[in-house]
């Protein structure tokens, strides 16, 4: 027994130290578990946590659709040259379809939204575009309802009904030459694309509507002084784009468009910004700007993603919803702030003299 006894007792000693070294180690297996299943969570500590929460704001602040760009249709009257989102198909959203859609844009956080095309005032002679102009002001509340627009199917009783809820409208003109307007393609059979300019211009100061110019700078109007013309015009804004290259749009083999030959260089274009620098209101945009700093839907309202040099479309946001679809969108925020995207833009804001 007593031999026994101390045979017993080393191994139960060598049992105990074995059990002792065994919790040790699950121990210190459990704590590295923890903290490497916390750190890929964001709980590794309060700190780490505060961290994770800021950049995951960062992240939601980012894609928060604030201005978005609706091309609803691609359909337009004008053929010119450069553009950059051309008819390649005829489709248009049914109208409560496309109320659905800015309402998911608006509970996004959506304050602003501009209706494009081609020419939005094309479809349904422009009562489709007005009855969304007024779904946006009166029921959505947005704070900025605005268009861009040729211009040239524009009626003066499209504003006495719709007027009143339009914020801005932009139209787009690259020239104060008829024959450059020509030789671009910013016309319709020989009708004065300046004459209804200004016409436009009118109606919106009596109907209340901010008045803004588009110009597209290329090969055929670089060299133009356009100052004294802008001056007299008196727009709100005068936005001066760079001709652009987007493959399958107005460049490549599947293009509608050839823009090759509009394309003027980084130098030409400043030297345009600097002969109109006495242009209060000219807001300049270069490729570099505009490329990814606006948040565009198609006909489809898919966000379109032009990092590439081309416009890759995510899904719609009537199937995903904005917050999934929008990350898709390739969206520079910081150059959307840089280019003056954010301004002004409510005309119960803008003081202006009616």
């Amino acid at each position: 027994m007593q031999l026994s006894s101390m045979v017993a007792s080393p191994r139960q000693l060598l049992q105990h130290c074995i059990s002792t070294l065994h919790c040790i180690v699950s121990s210190v297996f459990s704590v590295v578990c923890y903290w490497t299943a916390g750190a890929c969570k964001g709980t590794t500590s309060p700190r780490r946590s505060v961290d994770s929460k800021l950049e995951q704001r960062k992240v939601q602040n980012a894609m928060t659709p604030t201005s978005v760009n609706y091309h609803f249709t691609r359909k337009c009257n004008y053929k010119c040259g450069f553009c950059f989102h051309t008819a390649k198909t005829s489709f248009v959203l049914p109208l409560e379809e496309a109320k659905r859609g800015l309402k998911l844009l608006k509970e996004s956080g959506m304050e602003k939204i501009n209706f494009s095309g081609g020419e939005p005032f094309l479809h349904d002679k422009g009562e489709f575009l007005g009855k969304l102009v007024e779904f946006c002001k009166l029921d959505l509340q947005l704070p900025s309802v605005s268009i861009v627009s040729n211009g040239s199917l524009i009626k003066e009783k499209w504003f006495q009904k719709y007027g009143e809820y339009l914020d801005i409208l932009a139209i787009s003109c690259d020239s104060f030459d008829e024959a450059t307007n020509q030789l671009i393609g910013r016309a319709q059979g020989r009708k004065s694309h300046i004459d209804n300019l200004y016409k436009i211009r009118s109606w919106c100061q009596q109907y209340k509507v901010a008045f803004k110019i588009n110009s597209v700078i290329n090969t055929f109007n670089v060299d133009e002084d356009m100052s004294e013309a802008i001056t007299q015009l008196s727009p709100v804004r005068w936005k001066v784009f760079q001709c652009l290259l987007i493959d399958g749009e107005n460049a490549g083999e599947t293009a509608l468009r050839e823009a090759e030959r509009f394309v003027i260089s980084d130098q030409l274009f400043q030297e345009f910004l600097d002969r109109h620098s006495s242009v209060s209101c000219l807001v300049p945009e270069s490729n570099e700007k505009m490329r990814n700093s606006y948040l565009i839907l198609d006909e489809y309202m898919r966000f379109l993603d032009c990092r590439e040099g081309r416009k890759d479309p995510s899904k719609s946001i009537l199937d995903v919803g904005v917050k999934e679809a929008i990350c898709f969108s390739g969206f520079d925020e910081k150059m959307f702030l840089k280019r003056g995207g954010k301004y002004v833009w409510s005309k119960a804001d803008m003081k202006l003299q009616w």
